[in-house]
């Protein structure tokens, strides 16, 4: 329940940041209603390709990690 609570307090901050930052840009209470409804929507939609693109990246380096010490340890017993 906590972290449901945590959840949607950190949700609204960040809302409340579009829409008043937005706000003040443009002076428009449409526009900055408009962009703190949109832009959490992006955000949801684009986080599993950024979280995927960071994986296969953290994956990759683990790999080439793996092959240099192999490497190295082949050498010294060469």
């Amino acid at each position: 329940m906590f972290i449901l609570l945590e959840k949607i307090s950190q949700t609204l901050l960040h809302m409340s940041v579009a829409f008043i930052l937005t706000y003040i840009l443009t002076g428009s209470w449409e526009i900055g209603g408009a962009v703190a409804i949109i832009e959490p929507i992006c955000n949801v939609v684009l986080l599993p390709f950024h979280t995927r693109f960071w994986r296969r990246l953290r994956l990759k380096q683990k790999m080439k990690t793996r092959q240099y010490r192999q490497q190295r340890l082949s050498m010294a017993f060469s």
